[in-house]
């Protein structure tokens, strides 16, 4: 914004401010500061006395309230994502147990079985992210005068959001595949 500059003792109002650039610490001219003052007006009391950079971080005080709060909220459901992808795995893998039985007594090994349950999980998940990738893309408009020096569709941070969701749903997958690749076949194929 344009500003205008008036001498201290050519405009009597009831306020002043003075913006000072010191060569050395600004906290330790404090004290000079105030008496080049006192000598110039002994009324003026001088109050609020901040430093540029106090100044710049009260100015983005509540932006990084909001990034904090959007971290938070971020983690929060990552970790919904995780628990309901495990819920979704563990339920498929319920069901399909006496499945799973019969292929093992077919002949199939625990690993051929971690790796089925483990390709529908990721598949899954891949569909998710396609469909999360897509839905990032169409709402950066809304969040990008929000960002600060990053663009709305930054192919690295979204390749990072989608390397640390499917590495936590294949964590997700993994426990109950795991699970299903240890089970018993005479119990599998005597389930429900």
């Amino acid at each position: 914004m344009p500003t205008n500059y008036a001498p201290y003792a050519q405009s009597r109002q009831g306020s002043a401010t003075f913006e000072v650039r010191t060569a050395g610490d600004p906290l330790g001219s404090i004290a000079a500061i105030r008496e080049a003052v006192r000598q110039i007006d002994p009324d003026l009391p001088l109050i609020n006395v901040t430093t540029q950079l106090d100044e710049v971080e009260r100015r983005f005080q509540q932006e990084k309230l909001f990034a904090q709060a959007y971290a938070l909220f971020g983690g929060l459901a990552l970790l919904v994502a995780s628990v309901g992808l495990f819920g979704l795995m563990s339920y498929s893998v319920a069901r399909r147990t006496n499945e799973i039985g019969i292929r093992m007594a077919l002949g199939a090994e625990g690993r051929d079985v971690l790796r089925l349950v483990m390709r529908e999980s990721m598949l899954l998940v891949a569909a998710g992210a396609a469909v999360g990738l897509g839905g990032a893309i169409a709402a950066s408009r809304l969040v990008s005068n929000l960002l600060f020096g990053l663009a709305p569709t930054d192919p690295t941070t979204m390749a990072g959001a989608i390397t640390v969701m499917m590495l936590v749903s294949a964590l997700a997958g993994y426990l109950p595949a795991r699970q299903a690749s240890g089970i018993d076949p005479m119990v599998a194929l005597h389930y429900e």
